[in-house]
């Protein structure tokens, strides 16, 4: 937010460069070499904008993006597909949910969460708590990814989600009873929420449809929500040294 002239190099001004090198390197491979290369475009789900009702977003949601970096995936997005149509550069393209697992850096929720929680800081949540995000383990979205790029259909579009949509709220709550078993303190972890000011243009919720890559692809998630946290958090737990390294080199 403070820095959104970041996003426009890296999604927009990047994704032309690597579109454009591609363009050029095509030219001089043979038509058998060319017939097995694929663009894979990882995308996000932020493009469609928010949710506010029980749907979710499905491949052929309108775009409407509300925060800088949003705006610029959504442009990258359609740069994918320009060059697919006009060059025919051979694209698949997918949108994803919120990832978490291990190796996450801890401005993200789930980590920094578990980072705070463990040194027994408060642990600070936007609002009230009520926004709503869909959690996608990353091991299965590495599956996803791997099969899109192998299967999928030129120029298509996959949206790939954990089809665990739930507030952060809660989902903070989870962590905090998993840390109370893993980690019991004289206090219940859930004590350190605090609640702060919400962020701006912070999206009310965000949910995917994973019916298309279900169907055509034959990808299904794994690792349920419950059993993710778990597996992520025992790691972050045991990896404490480069979670509070990287905490340092973050903020």
């Amino acid at each position: 937010i403070n820095e959104p002239r970041e996003f426009l190099k890296s999604n927009i001004i990047g994704t032309f460069n690597l579109l454009e090198s591609v363009r050029i390197l095509l030219k001089s491979y043979s038509p058998s070499k060319k017939n097995i290369f694929r663009f894979h475009h990882i995308s996000t789900d932020e493009v469609f904008g928010e949710i506010l009702d029980n749907s979710k977003f499905e491949e052929n949601t309108r775009y409407d993006p509300r925060s800088p970096y949003s705006a610029s995936k959504a442009s990258s997005d359609h740069l994918v597909n320009a060059w697919f149509n006009t060059y025919g550069i051979p694209v698949i393209m997918t949108n994803c949910s919120n990832n978490y697992g291990p190796w996450q850096f801890p401005e993200k929720l789930i980590p920094l969460v578990v980072n705070n929680a463990l040194n027994s800081k408060k642990i600070p949540i936007y609002g009230d708590g009520s926004n709503i995000r869909d959690w996608l383990y990353v091991e299965d979205h590495i599956d996803a990814l791997l099969l899109s790029a192998n299967r999928g259909k030129l120029g298509e579009r996959y949206c790939i989600g954990g089809n665990e949509a739930i507030s952060n709220i809660k989902l903070v709550k989870i962590i905090c009873s998993i840390l109370d078993e893993i980690n019991p303190k004289n206090y219940l972890h859930k004590d350190l929420i605090n609640f702060v000011v919400d962020r701006p243009g912070h999206d009310k919720k965000y949910s995917v449809n994973t019916a298309k890559i279900n169907l055509e692809l034959g990808w299904e998630n794994k690792i349920n929500l419950k059993n993710g946290l778990k597996k992520t958090i025992e790691w972050y737990f045991k990896n404490q040294d480069w979670l509070r390294m990287k905490n340092k080199l973050t903020f």
